[in-house]
């Protein structure tokens, strides 16, 4: 569509209150992390308060294309910055906000944002998340690395009572419980209150008419903030690098780029069919949306629709696991759309939790994030579809966008675990080692033959590397980096990572920045991270160390090395499994065997061919010391 013109925001609100005049429908209900703490948030409200922090950000000197962090809760003020920078043309570039200092940071740098727009603090369930805290020390490095933020704009969440706000519909409502011992360092001339912009600005303000190809956002896939691992003066850790000189740190993060009329046309056709979308429905995506699958199916998707939509601030077993049944049937929630990891967590406090809610409303239920085990999804359809919700188990990822393999619902057979079928117009096939496409039943690598209206554009920055990440290894194909099997039915089923990359609780780490993280330690002279079976997350990592001459392994030191994984990248990344490693199975030429430490990991003996192994000998120390697993 080069060479249209659109402005997303002005289909998501503008279109919904003046065309279609849903201006007093409900676009959000906002729940608390304490159950009580709740909102609902108009389409016309919406609008109002958009315009408002558009204005907000006009005189901040935000321009068209100029880019925006964001690190911030699951507030209602969340979604109203997103599309405040969609309003007047700016990049929004969200982090999650369980993020660290250091990856804020890095994204931060990566995309020169000029502004930050952050929150005071935050409860996840019992826990209180000084996030302005991060965010200062985030600051703090980027002027460190000579590239200081001009402005911090700061909602004032937990604080909110001391507002005096009422529990007006277009204000989130004050936090009931009582934060006395939060300290907000405030940095004059750089930090400004969300609540004393807004309320001098007005609540009109013209989109900025784009181009269909312009950038929408930045979004930074797991993974792909890899640096270099230094040890004893050399890179342990090597990527194929692109032949022509890069002017850009070729380790920089890599923030996958979506433009607006393609990404906005998928959104809202994937979520229309794949949920079978009807004007009475109430969603509910409980995915963050620091992630794309709250991009896509948390706001844009059920906006673009005029959908009304739940948004929820807090944990499924917070204050108690029976959290989103209640939610539910609070809202009566009639789509819902979750993670296999929170089914699985859920699971084990049996079926109780669940059946003594109603859950009368639900019409379909979806899974999203990482392959479904059979087990969760009948648990999933029997207790909590009560066998009468058709399940969509949605295959896609950051760079596509949208949904690529999933049934429809009520029109699909299922098959529990598989991903079933292409959406409409999309090309899958599996290849082999060779990139010979293999028909009927066949197992190999999956990639996709034609491109689709959600296809990510770019790698911000670095297009060269775009291209060599998904299209080189197969010229000719989008290539998706995970491994597929066809039935004889015709059905998808993922199988899993084929690089380095691990699927904790449905978000990507990449092996090669947690060993980076763990090499930065001073005992640390060589690391390798591969990923072990989690009854609830589904992987987890379990990390091999080799320790530097003169240090000792301890239970200090492997709480140290957590400790440091979770500052670097995040708590999400922390290790379940530290084993140490005086020396690790390498080929003659000194490649690391990950297969191998896999295989030891598990403690599974059935190696297969290891004639290539440099000293056998350490295979068996390592069996030998292997950490006491819980599967």
């Amino acid at each position: 569509m080069k060479g249209a013109t659109t402005n997303i925001c002005y289909n998501v609100l503008d279109r919904n209150v003046h065309e279609k005049k849903l201006g007093d429908k409900v676009a959000f209900y906002w729940e608390g992390n304490e159950p009580g703490e709740t909102t609902k948030i108009t389409y016309r409200e919406l609008l109002v308060q958009v315009c408002q922090f558009s204005n907000v950000l006009r005189k901040q000197g935000i321009q068209k294309g100029d880019r925006v962090a964001i690190y911030m809760p699951m507030i209602l003020e969340l979604v109203v910055a997103m599309l405040a920078c969609a309003r007047l043309g700016a990049l929004h570039s969200i982090v999650f906000a369980g993020f660290s200092a250091e990856s804020l940071c890095e994204r931060i740098l990566d995309s020169s944002c000029s502004l930050l727009i952050t929150t005071d603090a935050f409860y996840r369930g019992e826990k209180l998340v000084n996030l302005k805290e991060l965010a200062d020390e985030s600051l703090e490095k980027c002027r460190e690395k000579g590239f200081p933020v001009r402005c911090c704009i700061v909602v004032k969440h937990v604080g909110r009572a001391e507002l005096g706000m009422n529990d007006s519909p277009s204000q989130s409502p004050p936090v009931k419980r009582q934060c006395p011992d939060v300290q907000i360092s405030w940095n004059e001339g750089v930090d400004l209150w969300w609540h004393e912009l807004m309320q001098e600005a007005g609540d009109e303000f013209e989109p900025e008419w784009c181009d269909a190809e312009d950038p929408l956002f930045i979004l930074y896939t797991s993974g792909s903030t890899g640096k270099p691992k230094l040890c004893a003066g050399s890179i342990c850790w090597s990527v194929e690098m692109d032949t022509k000189p890069q002017p850009e740190d070729p380790f920089s993060p890599q923030g996958v780029v979506h433009t607006i009329g393609g990404y906005m046309l998928y959104v809202a056709t994937t979520f229309k069919y794949v949920f079978d979308f009807h004007p009475e429905d109430v969603f509910w995506c409980t995915a963050d949306i620091g992630w794309i699958t709250g991009h896509s199916y948390v706001t844009y998707g059920p906006l673009a629709n005029g959908a009304t939509s739940v948004l929820f601030e807090g944990i499924p077993t917070y204050p108690d696991e029976s959290r989103l049944w209640s939610i539910v049937d609070k809202y009566k929630v009639t789509k819902f759309y979750t993670a296999p990891t929170a089914i699985r967590m859920l699971m084990k406090f049996g079926d109780e939790p669940v059946t003594k809610h109603s859950r009368a409303s639900l019409q379909v239920l979806g899974t999203v994030g990482e392959p479904i085990n059979p087990e969760a999804w009948l648990w999933y359809h029997r207790v909590v579809g009560s066998q009468h919700c058709p399940i969509v188990d949605t295959f896609w990822q950051t760079e596509t966008g949208g949904h690529m393999l999933t049934p429809l619902p009520g029109a699909t057979p299922m098959k529990p675990g598989s991903a079933s079928f292409p959406f409409f117009g999309v090309a899958p096939a599996i290849l082999n080692e060779s990139g010979e496409e293999l028909e009927g039943e066949a197992e190999g690598y999956l990639v996709f033959k034609q491109p689709w209206p959600g296809i990510m554009r770019t790698i911000y920055g670095n297009h060269t590397r775009f291209e060599t990440t998904y299209f080189k290894k197969f010229p000719g194909y989008y290539v998706t980096g995970d491994g597929c099997r066809r039935d004889q039915d015709g059905y998808y089923w993922i199988t899993g990572r084929i690089d380095d990359m691990l699927n904790v609780s449905g978000h990507l780490l990449s092996t090669a920045e947690v060993e980076s993280a763990l090499v930065e330690h001073e005992a640390v002279a060589e690391a390798a991270v591969v990923g072990h079976p989690h009854p609830v997350k589904g992987e987890c990592l379990y990390c091999f160390v080799t320790l530097c001459d003169g240090h000792t392994f301890s239970s200090t030191l492997t709480e140290e090395l957590k400790k440091q994984i979770r500052e670097k990248i995040g708590p999400i990344a922390t290790p379940d499994y530290i084993q140490n490693a005086p020396g690790l199975p390498k080929t003659r030429s000194g490649k690391i065997m990950r297969r191998v430490l896999r295989k030891i990991a598990q403690n599974d003996h059935d190696l297969g061919d290891t004639s290539t192994v440099a000293d056998p000998s350490v295979i068996n120390h390592l069996f030998s010391h292997r950490c006491l697993t819980t599967q």
